[in-house]
């Protein structure tokens, strides 16, 4: 999470969004930078509102526009699956080794899922009160280019990406079946994605 004080800004780090890589290039810029442990660098809406933004406001009487991305929920767990894939997590709860995309959305849909599937929730992320989204701006992960214009905009800087952290590339097969229980068991996550801007 990055906090732009001068420019009343908050950019939340929600998970697998490509925001590590927007957290580098614009750190140095920042009042305030929460990166470290990942807890704290991905600190949820409601976490920041309950925690943070009553710090923010002791601060000064300024009110924050705040910022996050969002991925499609079947690319977002294929990040997520693919990261869970990578060879120091072989042997560890988390791992995804020996489990297909499919056995690994149909878990993570049940609700209580098996360790390797437990990946949070981006719905919960971005919730603000009554189950709404609790960000001024949301984008699509796949409209980047009009989240990185906004932020160029709003904080006066040129914003050029390195990629990081970025998951393998591997296959991701998913039964239409499987997809389908996602969404009548996940809609929340589906209508988070539909709020951001494409």
């Amino acid at each position: 999470m990055l906090v732009f004080w001068k420019e009343s800004l908050v950019l939340f780090a929600v998970p697998k969004t490509g925001t590590t890589a927007l957290e580098g290039h614009l750190a140095p810029r920042a009042a305030l930078v929460l990166r470290d442990p990942p807890i704290v660098k991905h600190t949820p809406v409601y976490r920041y509102r309950r925690f943070l933004a009553p710090y923010l406001a002791l601060a000064g009487d300024k009110v924050f526009d705040t910022v996050a991305a969002v991925r499609h929920p079947v690319d977002w767990l294929g990040s997520w699956y693919r990261y869970r894939h990578r060879d120091d997590l072989v042997g560890h709860p988390n791992s995804t080794r020996g489990v297909t995309f499919d056995r690994f959305v149909a878990e993570y849909a049940r609700g209580k899922p098996a360790p390797y599937a437990a990946v949070g929730s981006q719905a919960r992320f971005l919730r603000g009160q009554e189950a709404a989204i609790g960000v001024t701006h949301l984008f699509r992960y796949e409209a980047h280019d009009k989240l990185v214009a906004f932020l160029e905009e709003r904080l006066g800087t040129r914003i050029a990406l390195d990629r990081l952290n970025v998951s393998p590339d591997m296959p991701l097969d998913l039964a239409p079946s499987t997809e389908a229980r996602l969404r009548e068991k996940r809609p929340e996550e589906f209508a988070a994605y539909e709020a951001g801007v494409a």
